[in-house]
């Protein structure tokens, strides 16, 4: 596996699992959010479509990447270059704890953040985290349908590290 795409809700462990795969594997790991907006020393500005699929096609070009993210409207150029996709399916509950955890860590600053950790994206990520559950999982699970021979589902840290060690 040279080519890995990550999948999941805002609190999945989406970027945790992007970085214990890229340490073991010694392959660079993106996140899509950092393809989707431009960080800036003024805050962060939106790439246009144009911008933001030339930088996935500048990342998935090269012999070795993973990526990660919620999105899945416009990726699917990344999973058909995909060697394995993983859904991080982990439970509602569980994705609350993690965006509250999430949030007062990077309030403390004992956890880096891509942007501001502000009251209105701590609100934003709980009604994303219900659109995954309500709308956006059905969506994924119809777009990997097509991917089925190379699409890991994984619902919990037991599976993940079971996963991790094969």
């Amino acid at each position: 596996m040279k080519r890995i795409h990550i999948i999941g809700s805002v609190g999945s462990g989406k970027t945790t699992l992007a970085k214990v795969l890229s340490d073991r594997l010694q392959i660079p790991h993106y996140e899509l959010d950092n393809v989707v907006w431009r960080r800036t020393a003024f805050g962060d500005v939106r790439r246009t479509e144009q911008e933001r699929d030339e930088r996935l096609g500048e990342i998935i070009s090269t012999e070795q990447w993973i990526l990660e993210g919620a999105h899945h409207t416009w990726i699917k150029e990344s999973l058909q270059n995909a060697d394995c996709i993983i859904l991080l399916d982990t439970p509602y509950s569980k994705r609350v704890y993690r965006i509250i955890k999430r949030f007062i860590f990077q309030k403390f600053g004992l956890e880096k953040a891509n942007y501001k950790p502000t009251f209105k994206i701590f609100r934003k990520m709980f009604v994303w985290n219900a659109a995954y559950q309500n709308q956006n999982r059905q969506e994924i699970l119809e777009l990997l349908s097509t991917y089925d021979e190379k699409v890991v589902i994984l619902q919990d840290n037991k599976q993940i590290e079971k996963h991790l060690n094969r």
